[in-house]
């Protein structure tokens, strides 16, 4: 499942990478080194490393586009590979923890989202899962180590007790159990069978909120009671992840949770799943059971040894690390999705501690008119590959793929566009007809037709239509309202002076 998550990620950073942190892309990381690099006395030291740990401080800067696509290909490669094969061992799990932290820390917002340190942490402890050299599926002798297994625990337990107490400490709506009459609505990127759930009665919705306030904030605790409430925890976690895959696009997220709560099933709870063809897997899982059974027992060989100390060493480090994220799961001013040290190994985690009433979307629009102003003006719209924006195109099925624009169009829509100065260099794209940018858009208007001569960002307030109303027979999806402008026109002129103090290029006219 891990494996497969990565896949995933690696082949998102190979589509979007360019795009939103190349040489030319929204926020360039080229721009960004160079800020930290300045920031830390013009020295790549072991402060600028620490602060973004990737291997782009180590290379040309200028072939950056050249750099994240190996970066993304060698990832995709070795996680494709493994999951064909089954095969890993401690180097490739390493190689792959490194490559992809070699993205986060250049991506900024772009890979600001918790499951991104998500990932990092848990391709940590997957790595402690393998033999160092070995490529053999089920490596005799080896059985995973407790402290690995309770590692993996104790991530779950961190994520979805933080989860919990992020919500019961943030929106009153999670307190007084309406929180869910919104959610469905007021997500990121909603999926079809939201939109249906989106319909419930409200008792149906209070009852959503306990069961949720249940699974992250008593089931947690069921693994330190004993082998079967530990099987059961991983039931239930398992459970609801596949629950919030079917109701929501909220990336590989879910997928990711579903990694660690397979740490709670044991060889013999998950026996079923080995038919009598499989007699050698079985034979195999039996022996390591039966090596688990004998108890400890002194390793035959040096690697043996160093295997059983590199378990100590993290058991002590993950102890460690883990001091600031309880003292944060603590305080009344919980903090969520972040980490208290540079390489992400022990985070903090937490979703949706508040929930948004309604929708808003930033619906950006472009016209060929002279005359921004003229109210003959047409502007036509921009169309995203997941986001609202379409009345009657039904809304996407996506995860565990992720557009990342899509994500951080949604945080936009609640922000100032001068909280969000890409979006004006994305908007500065469009007046150009950026191949790059419009690869991150479903639908181009002015794509072969020329550019457009003013493009500007409309905020509209966006509501489920009702499935039985005229909206829904005229094939709606979504009604919407116009707030009022989101940002002015602008045009490429325009933005010349706000290009060059950004030293962003002004893209040229295709």
């Amino acid at each position: 499942m891990f494996v497969s998550v990565l896949v995933v990620a690696f082949l998102v950073a190979l589509h979007q990478n360019k795009q939103l942190i190349g040489d030319n892309g929204l926020l360039p990381c080229r721009l960004h080194l160079q800020n930290i690099k300045r920031y830390f006395g013009g020295k790549i030291g072991a402060d600028a490393i620490s602060y973004a740990p990737t291997l782009l401080w180590f290379l040309d800067w200028s072939h950056m586009d050249t750099h994240l696509d190996n970066i993304a290909w060698v990832g995709l490669a070795i996680s494709t590979y493994i999951l064909l094969t089954g095969c890993a061992n401690m180097i490739l799990m390493a190689t792959l923890w490194i490559l992809y932290h070699s993205l986060v820390g250049v991506g900024q917002i772009w890979y600001s989202f918790g499951w991104e340190s998500q990932l990092l942490e848990t391709g940590f402890l997957g790595i402690f899962l393998c033999p160092l050299w070995s490529l053999s599926r089920f490596p005799e002798r080896t059985p995973p180590s407790r402290i690995v297994i309770w590692s993996f625990r104790w991530l779950i337990f961190r994520i979805m007790l933080g989860a919990g107490l992020i919500k019961i400490r943030g929106d009153r709506c999670w307190r007084d159990l309406t929180c869910m009459d919104y959610h469905y609505e007021t997500q990121p990127v909603p999926n079809p069978l939201a939109y249906y759930m989106h319909r419930n009665p409200g008792w149906f919705h209070q009852f959503e909120t306990l069961f949720n306030h249940f699974i992250e904030l008593v089931v947690p605790f069921f693994m330190f009671l004993g082998r079967r409430l530990c099987v059961v925890t991983g039931v239930l976690q398992v459970l609801f992840q596949v629950l919030l895959i079917l109701s929501g696009n909220l990336s590989f997220l879910n997928w990711l949770t579903i990694v660690p709560s397979m740490a709670f099933f044991d060889d013999a709870s998950l026996s079923f799943l080995f038919s009598s063809r499989e007699g050698s897997v079985k034979r195999q899982v039996s022996r390591m059971q039966t090596h688990k059974a004998g108890g400890w027992r002194p390793p035959k060989h040096y690697g043996g040894y160093i295997r059983q100390l590199v378990h100590l060493s993290l058991g002590v480090l993950i102890l460690y690390l883990s001091v600031p994220v309880v003292q944060n799961l603590l305080k009344s001013k919980q903090i969520m999705n972040t980490s208290f040290n540079p390489l992400r190994i022990v985070n903090t985690y937490g979703a949706f501690g508040s929930i948004t009433k309604e929708r808003t979307e930033v619906i950006i629009q472009g016209t060929s008119s002279l005359n921004p102003n003229d109210p003959n003006a047409v502007w036509e719209e921009y169309e995203f590959n997941c986001k609202p924006g379409n009345l009657t195109r039904r809304p996407c099925t996506i995860s565990p793929y992720h557009y990342r624009l899509d994500w951080l169009m949604w945080f936009a829509a609640f922000q100032t566009y001068e909280q969000n100065e890409w979006i004006i260099h994305l908007a500065g794209k469009l007046l150009a007809n950026d191949i790059s940018a419009s690869s991150l858009m479903a639908v181009n208007p002015f794509q072969g037709k020329g550019p457009p001569r003013w493009v500007r960002g409309e905020h509209f307030r966006y509501k489920f239509s009702r499935p039985w109303g005229r909206h829904a027979s005229d094939g709606r999806w979504w009604i919407r309202k116009r707030i009022g402008p989101y940002f002015p026109p602008i045009s490429l002129p325009g933005l010349k002076k706000f290009f060059e103090s950004r030293s962003w290029p002004l893209p040229l006219q295709a």
